[in-house]
């Protein structure tokens, strides 16, 4: 959705999406979707994609680093911002703009404090089609991984739950939807719990 609000908007300029993959797993990290079906979905969109490999478990010092390096040299490409899609977390958006600075760029933040509940029903009736990937066990049981974003599905989650995931208590993977030229084709593959999160492997089609 941020993307969305982003090319709805004039005077921005797309350079390239940003995306951490796990050394070793060639995986999105966090999200656990495999890097073909993330190469493909940039593809879709018509963008290039600039994947950033950092070790397995790495201290947030080693995060910072990799970080603060792969942006300076859009930087000194005259790329001055870095859009996200945080919605409420302040910590988190401070966090963000607290290291942009320190090499000169600035946050963007589209939906910044958009109602969660409204926030997932455009992107349903908009037309974005996504599968959850991975939730939280301690908050979602497994129904609920693998399954694909839909109202039915926000009707289900529990109302402790934010139906964008915001606390992390689900992610996704977008695989067709406004600006796409083509779906992304996937089947849903095991299911396994890990580190108190169950996963779904997306397998591409």
């Amino acid at each position: 959705m941020a993307l969305h609000e982003m090319q709805k908007t004039e005077g921005y300029e797309i350079v390239a999406l940003l995306t951490t993959v796990t050394g070793g797993y060639q995986r999105i990290t966090m999200h656990g979707v495999r890097e073909e079906l993330l190469e493909r979905q940039a593809e879709s969109l018509g963008l290039r994609l600039h994947k950033v490999l950092i070790p397995q478990n790495p201290t947030n010092e080693e995060y910072e680093s990799i970080m603060r390096e792969v942006l300076t040299k859009y930087k000194n490409e005259n790329v001055h911002s870095v859009a996200f899609g945080d919605v409420f977390l302040e910590d988190l958006r401070r966090y963000r703009e607290d290291n942009l600075a320190k090499i000169g760029m600035k946050g963007i933040f589209p939906i910044w404090k958009r109602n969660t509940g409204e926030l997932i029903r455009t992107f349903i009736d908009v037309g974005f089609r996504a599968v959850v990937t991975c939730v939280d066990s301690k908050v979602l049981d497994a129904s609920f991984v693998g399954k694909e974003i839909s109202h039915n599905f926000i009707r289900r989650l529990p109302p402790h739950v934010d139906p964008c995931g915001e606390k992390g208590e689900l992610h996704s993977f977008v695989f067709d939807g406004p600006h796409f030229r083509e779906e992304v084709t996937l089947t849903i593959g095991e299911i396994v719990l890990r580190d108190s999160f169950y996963f779904c492997d997306l397998v591409p089609a």
